[in-house]
């Protein structure tokens, strides 16, 4: 069986993939995203820490970051204004189940960016990070606590 961390994550993608379509959203891309693929929501999980212990239970915290694409030829006002929408629905569709079916204690927004790229024909990048407060039995990190 999968870590209830790996259901969240797959539990996030799932739902930004609907929130955004037909916007890709990719997991952790090792490449950087094509101008032919843009827009596009990337998703980077960025650490998974304990917080607590507590008898056979453990605290933990899961940040992840998205970050949406965009370009804006020959405007980069239009850029910013595609992925200001994609951060929009997908902060929408994540707070929509904050507890992510159940698996999840709460979500909470960290913070955002703002990136533009002039040398990628006026490429965006506008970060947005989160963190999800779940629980797991000490000894087996498939089972919720």
């Amino acid at each position: 069986m999968t870590s209830v961390r790996e259901r969240l994550l797959r539990a996030v993608l799932a739902r930004l993939s609907v929130a955004v379509a037909p916007v890709p959203v990719l997991r952790a891309p090792t490449s950087p995203v094509r101008r032919d693929d843009s827009p596009a929501l990337l998703l980077f999980p960025e650490t998974d820490a304990v917080t607590g212990h507590a008898n056979a239970l453990v605290d933990r915290a899961l940040t992840f970051r998205l970050v949406a694409v965009a370009r804006g030829i020959p405007d980069i006002d239009s850029a910013f204004d595609v992925a200001d929408r994609l951060v929009v629905a997908a902060h929408a569709a994540l707070f929509a189940d904050p507890n992510l079916g159940g698996l999840a204690i709460a979500l909470r927004e960290i913070d955002s960016e703002w990136d533009a790229e002039d040398a990628d024909a006026g490429a965006v990048a506008m970060p947005a990070r989160y963190e999800i407060r779940y629980r797991t039995h000490a000894q087996d990190l498939t089972r919720p606590g």
